[in-house]
């Protein structure tokens, strides 16, 4: 059985989504760990191993909040990022395994030198996912 949200709020100040689901599980999700953690191709890539480290995504903020259907919602970052639909599956996993998922990426960020912080990000490419270079699966 899949669960199901009751609540979807958004605190804009704290930058967290806080959604409750049918099983009184309730989770308060960072902002930018939705952006980092975005099940879109230009994130997650087509396959294991074409995963992109997202950058920079300390204070992205959160524009708006689509519902799809009724298994799914899409969100609209201010850094133009909107691919992507987020399944309550996917949301619950998200927060049941926030602890260890977040330690994965600042490990992967840390041994890519990456950061955190806007600004960091490398110049966009011209071809690819999400740059209109068409990688043929959009």
């Amino acid at each position: 059985m899949s669960a199901h949200p009751t609540e979807i709020k958004l605190h804009q100040q704290s930058r967290l989504l806080e959604i409750t689901f049918d099983d009184d599980a309730c989770y308060q999700l960072p902002y930018e760990f939705l952006r980092v953690s975005s099940p879109s191709a230009e994130v997650r890539g087509h396959g294991v191993g074409q995963e992109t480290l997202q950058l920079g995504k300390k204070n992205v903020d959160i524009l708006e909040v689509l519902p799809v259907g009724n298994y799914a919602m899409k969100i609209v970052y201010d850094d133009g990022h909107d691919s992507g639909l987020y399944t309550w599956d996917y949301l619950y996993s998200l927060g049941k395994h926030q602890v260890e998922l977040w330690q994965g990426y600042l490990e992967k960020l840390e041994a890519a030198g990456g950061s955190r912080e806007h600004g960091s990000e490398p110049e966009a490419k011209e071809s690819g996912c999400g740059s209109g270079g068409g990688c043929g699966h959009h």
